[in-house]
């Protein structure tokens, strides 16, 4: 069945979200959709941070026995899965990053601080504050270490719809040895969801190539 492809989903939502896009690959390959730390059945740390998330999915990958994937990371998913290739670079053949921003050049305005929902959350309001903090916060060391993913890469933008901007997306794929841009036009922030068929038509022929 060839390369495993892992999926990672967005801040908030759970490897359901990908429950559309893995069934278009029809039992061709072996799709995985991981739960991240503190979203469905992931872990409830009693810390979080992105890394700790790429340490479970390598965990995981490895518990699998998987040395070689092919990687799919929706916004926190795509930081999380380009962590990973810049960490371990051999490990992953073609990365697909969906609408995910990169870290900003400048700190953004302080959270306002997060306390307990009334209402139970269908993920650990804990993760809020220190995620959303490192997202979006400056980081040099991400924008260098970029040099070191080896992967073929597609960078699937949603748009002026979104809010994440085409031209940041547009830095990150001239950092990248081997990337491409695709920007797919009102498909907003959630670009597998709004226009499903869009995103295949871009996502699926990349992750069939060798």
């Amino acid at each position: 069945m060839g390369i495993p492809v892992v999926l990672l989903h967005a801040l908030g939502s759970t490897a359901a979200t990908w429950n559309g896009f893995a069934a278009r690959f029809d039992g061709t390959r072996r799709v995985l959709a991981v739960d991240l730390p503190g979203h469905g059945d992931g872990a409830r740390p009693e810390r979080y941070s992105l890394d700790l998330m790429a340490d479970e999915v390598l965990a995981f990958l490895d518990t699998q026995g998987i040395s070689r994937v092919d990687l799919v990371g929706h916004s926190m998913g795509g930081r999380v899965a380009v962590l990973i290739a810049q960490r371990e670079p051999a490990l992953v053949r073609r990365l697909v990053i969906e609408d995910t921003p990169p870290p900003p050049d400048l700190p953004k305005e302080p959270l306002a601080p997060v306390t307990e929902p009334a209402e139970p959350l269908p993920f650990d309001w804990r993760l809020i504050e220190p995620i959303m903090t490192e997202l979006r916060s400056p980081d040099p060391g991400w924008w260098a270490r970029l040099g070191a993913i080896t992967a073929r890469t597609l960078l699937v933008s949603g748009g002026p719809t979104s809010h994440v901007p085409v031209d940041a997306l547009a830095r990150v794929s001239r950092a990248i040895a081997d990337c491409e841009l695709v920007v797919i036009e009102d498909a907003g922030h959630r670009v597998h969801s709004t226009k499903p068929d869009e995103f295949w038509k871009v996502a699926g022929p990349f992750l069939e190539g060798s």
